[in-house]
């Protein structure tokens, strides 16, 4: 059965809503959804520059987290038009916190200079986003299919014109004159990670098998705090850094402060700072974790902003208004992706990529805290302004599919890559893990944690969160970004492509 319309959007997060929503009034839009993604869980907020000289604050603020790697461009979009892409939010209906005023009320998080941060539910933001953004797209009309993505149609000339959607074993071909991949990032190529099963990087090597180019793949960012739970795969709780912002601090295994005389802004340090402390302490003191010690903000204070981590502590059998928080790093966010220009168009016709799939450059090579929302509040709109203003034109030639493979073993790939391509990395294991991965063909899980291996290896410095210690400092003769293509057997390759070129 084949089906048409003018733009399927392939993922139910934040991207993916905000881009449907405004194509809803001008586009015959089909929404694709294979489960809700990580827009549920995220914890934290949506960083929004409101104050009159904020947003150049908040665009330094983006920089320096992403060590000087940021598109300077992108990021003052980001930083721009995000306040207006909040209210926009609210008017749908999304429910921020608030003060007695009336104000929004505002948090601080790790890497940022003031507090910015707004929130919902005290720390159930992403739900509450996903609630109304879903709403408005109910409202406004847009269909909805549940389903996985297996594949890409593509025309011999190269465009994209429609994907293949599979539902109870059965495969549906959808016509279009635009795909949007709005799928999120790569969480479950990990063994442990932040983000739920349905996150495994279909996106990522759907656009790699179709043509288009990756770039930054090596800029995985490890939430410093996920809940040590004592399972070491799976989805695990997300401790968000605002617990951090309202005074928690991290503490080793003897009671010491990890953070103090590392960073100016100690346990609010950037990502990247804190994950490695981390893991150098559990290293040192042969722990699988650290504690995360709130027990000196008031109880009142963690009780109403803290909701959702209470509850995780409560599960494990910790009262964080009184014990520390056992935690510990896992895979967060992918910081690169398929490489996009300012509107979300990638470099193969009629293919876009919009929110954690796609690499805008706005996180550099290290995301700033809760700018993950916003990237997909403000350049969802990009994108179907852009899609709005004009269609790829049809293409009615032949065409064939692009589909992802099958992997013989997910669970040994998900280990190389955790164990070769985390937060320590180092030349030898980089090299071991290419040639393991070679053994295991060319699945999607296996492209996915090809690229990321190849990416790492190529970067031979360090910077953000790509740490090589081999390397540890940051090199000038790598300050460009490294591309991965497919190459004719299937392969990631790599090359370099100057700042400028972006």
């Amino acid at each position: 059965m084949t089906r048409a319309v003018d733009v399927v959007v392939i993922g139910s997060g934040v991207a993916g809503l905000s881009t449907a929503l405004g194509l809803a009034a001008t586009r015959d839009v089909l929404l694709l959804s294979a489960g809700d993604g990580s827009t549920p869980w995220a914890q934290g907020g949506v960083a929004a520059a409101y104050g009159e000289d904020d947003p150049l604050d908040h665009w330094r603020d983006t920089d320096i987290a992403g060590a000087g790697f940021c598109d300077p461009r992108n990021v003052r979009a980001l930083v721009e038009e995000g306040p207006q892409r909040v209210a926009e939010l609210i008017a749908h209906g999304a429910r921020f916190d608030r003060n007695a005023d009336g104000s929004l009320s505002r948090t601080l998080e790790g890497g940022h200079s003031r507090p910015r941060i707004v929130h919902a539910g005290g720390d159930a933001t992403g739900a509450e986003v996903h609630r109304a953004l879903l709403g408005a797209v109910q409202l406004a009309g847009v269909r909805t299919m549940t389903g996985r993505t297996v594949g890409l149609v593509q025309s011999d000339s190269g465009s994209i014109v429609g994907v293949l959607v599979e539902t109870d074993g059965q495969v549906t071909q959808i016509d279009a004159r635009a795909v949007v991949l709005a799928t999120g990032g790569i969480g479950n190529a990990y063994l442990a990670s932040t983000n739920p099963s349905s996150v495994r990087g279909d996106g990522i090597a759907l656009a790699l098998r179709a043509g288009a180019s990756l770039v930054d793949m090596e800029f995985v960012q490890f939430h410093p705090t996920a809940l040590h739970t004592g399972e070491t795969s799976g989805q695990l709780p997300l401790v968000t850094e605002a617990v951090r912002g309202e005074g928690a601090v991290l503490r080793d295994a003897h009671g010491g402060r990890i953070m103090d005389g590392l960073h100016p802004r100690a346990d609010l340090a950037p990502r990247d700072i804190v994950a490695r402390a981390i893991e150098a302490t559990m290293r040192r003191d042969g722990s699988d974790h650290v504690w995360l010690d709130a027990t000196g903000v008031a109880p009142d204070v963690l009780r109403r902003r803290f909701p959702t981590v209470l509850a995780s502590c409560a599960r494990i059998g910790v009262d964080m208004l009184s014990e520390q928080i056992p935690v510990a790093p896992a895979e967060h966010f992918l910081c690169g992706g398929v490489r996009t220009d300012r509107n979300g168009a990638t470099d193969v016709p009629g293919l876009y990529a919009v929110g954690e799939v796609a690499a805008t450059g706005v996180h550099g090579a290290n995301r700033l805290a809760s700018n993950s929302l916003l990237e997909g509040l403000v350049f969802g709109r990009r994108v179907s302004t852009a899609l709005t203003l004009e269609l790829p034109a049809a293409d009615h030639g032949r065409s064939h599919e692009v589909v992802l493979g099958e992997d013989r073993e997910p669970e040994r790939i998900r280990s190389i890559l955790t164990r070769y391509a985390g937060i320590r990395r180092d030349g030898a294991g980089l090299n071991a893990a290419v040639d393991e991965l070679e053994a295991l063909g060319t699945g999607q899980l296996a492209t996915v944690a090809r690229s990321v291996i190849v990416a790492a290896t190529a970067r031979q410095d360090s910077r953000g969160c790509h740490w090589r210690s081999d390397h540890p400092h940051s090199d000038e003769r790598y300050d460009d970004h490294i591309v991965v293509r497919l190459d004719e057997d299937d392969r990631p390759t790599t090359r370099q492509l100057q700042r400028s070129e972006v």
